[in-house]
């Protein structure tokens, strides 16, 4: 008899960001993220289970690194980590690579919080777009935070918009 398989849920997402104070400040004050951890120094040691951890991840090539932890609404974790030796600049957005492509975000007020982004130096991407025009209120659009990280914004849970069928209309349109 087979096994029933259920789906894991989402923890958190680690993202690597030039300056950890600016990141904090920009993800509290627009995205609402709530601070679990404030930022503090990591240290390469092994006499501790999160120094060991962290030589197991990154290597030797190390000395120490700025971590702190935020929360979304829904309980996902977000990871933000500060390299002093790592390069400032975000990679090129290239989604055809093999690697993360973005993460989603949810809010129903889609037209405020794009504006928002760019107020605080982040970038809007592309026009927000209607799933359904004139049928049901689903949008998104491509947004970055000032560090060049490319997230997406949906009005309405992934559910929703995908089991309504999102391609089966031939294309996506400006509201």
């Amino acid at each position: 008899m087979k096994k029933a398989r259920y789906p894991r849920s989402f923890s958190h997402i680690g993202i690597t960001v030039p300056d950890i104070s600016k990141a904090v400040e920009f993800y509290q004050e627009v995205m609402g993220w709530y601070i679990i951890m404030p930022p503090s120094k990591v240290q390469k040691e092994s006499d501790t289970a999160i120094g060991q951890m962290c030589i197991d991840v990154f290597g030797e090539d190390w000395e120490e690194f700025e971590i702190a932890h935020m929360s979304t609404s829904d309980g996902i974790g977000i990871e933000l980590f500060s390299f002093p030796n790592g390069i400032k600049e975000a990679q090129e957005f290239n989604p055809f690579n093999t690697g993360l492509f973005h993460f989603c975000v949810q809010d129903p007020e889609i037209e405020s919080l794009t504006k928002k982004i760019v107020a605080y130096g982040g970038k809007q991407r592309m026009p927000i777009r209607e799933y359904y025009p004139n049928e049901k209120p689903y949008k998104m659009v491509y947004v970055e935070d000032p560090f060049g990280i490319v997230f997406e914004i949906y009005t309405h849970s992934y559910e929703l918009t995908y089991s309504s069928g999102a391609y089966q209309k031939s294309n996506l349109n400006k509201t």
